[in-house]
């Protein structure tokens, strides 16, 4: 059985500033958690924090990306970090962060093999730069991750795509805007609204994930989790805020399935900002839920193999 390892990859570089002159606060999610008792909860056998570079709103004038080179550089440590640790044989639950930070895990896996990735978010986070107002990473992640997006970004030491393109499923999105749909809709990726996912079902949806990465031969999958794909009564602790969303029953039953397969690398844990829930509210009922549920599927996949 792996043992869990917790990194903490605090960066807020994918992000614009809430307002002039403030940093997005989403930086201290690491921390905050250790507050609330994340880390006594997961019990880890080893935490490994990396310094994210100090918080610009500087926009590359080649990439149109915000503080793309300090992403940049920051990437390739993340992925020195986790391709350490997964290579011990390790289970890597990483802190972030906005949701830039899956850049350094795509270099990783790809280093490592060829890997599926199940983007858990409110929004699809598929698109380029000219379709982005703010150039925020964040917003364009899962893109990114399949090579979709400026050279600067999706060739990062050749390795372009970090992911096939086929082999990323976005899912959750409740952004419901032609425009903003339409990259998505017109990509190899998988496209799951949360319409298309409660219509579906959440078991049917997660097992056709598994199929494929099972009969395509992949050497694993990447879960990543946008708290805003959570109902935004129960987190609106988030940068970009929409009605509607998972509740907890539904996200629970995701991550357990999901997290149960032995062919899950990792996860990475993105977008709750501590700045925008003082009372640590929000954040006390999201540790409840994910550890529990996180404990619980490490417990299905360790019966699984005995």
């Amino acid at each position: 059985m792996e043992n869990i390892v917790i990194l903490e990859f605090p960066s807020n570089l994918g992000l614009r500033e809430p307002i002039p002159g403030q940093e997005p606060g989403v930086r201290k999610l690491p921390t905050w958690l250790r507050r609330h008792g994340f880390h006594q909860l997961i019990d880890p056998a080893e935490v490994v924090s990396l310094e994210a570079p100090p918080y610009r709103m500087e926009r590359d004038e080649e990439s149109k990306v915000l503080n793309a080179d300090a992403l940049i550089q920051y990437a390739k440590e993340q992925a020195s970090v986790l391709t350490r640790v997964l290579s011990e044989g390790n289970f890597a639950l990483i802190l972030g962060g906005d949701c830039s930070i899956l850049l350094g895990a795509a270099l990783a896996l790809k280093s490592r093999g060829n890997y599926a990735l199940f983007y858990l978010d409110g929004h699809t986070d598929f698109m380029g730069p000219e379709l982005s107002e703010t150039g925020g990473l964040g917003g364009m992640a899962a893109a990114v991750a399949a090579g979709v997006g400026h050279e600067k970004l999706v060739n990062i030491n050749g390795q372009r795509p970090y992911i096939q393109e086929k082999y990323v499923w976005c899912v959750g999105n409740r952004e419901y805007d032609a425009e903003y749909e339409r990259s998505i809709i017109d990509a190899e990726a998988k496209y799951v609204s949360l319409t298309m996912l409660r219509k579906e079902g959440i078991s049917r949806c997660v097992n056709s994930f598994l199929e494929m990465v099972e009969r395509e031969n992949l050497d694993g999958f990447w879960l990543h989790i946008d708290v805003d794909v959570l109902d935004d009564e129960l987190m609106p602790a988030v940068d970009s805020r929409t009605p509607g969303g998972l509740g907890y029953d539904e996200f629970n039953q995701l991550v357990t399935m999901l997290l149960s397969s032995p062919k899950a690398a990792g996860v990475e844990i993105t977008i709750l900002d501590p700045d925008l829930d003082n009372s640590g509210k929000y954040t006390k009922e999201f540790v409840r839920h994910f550890t529990h549920t996180f404990l619980e599927a490490r417990k299905n996949l360790r019966q699984g193999s005995a």
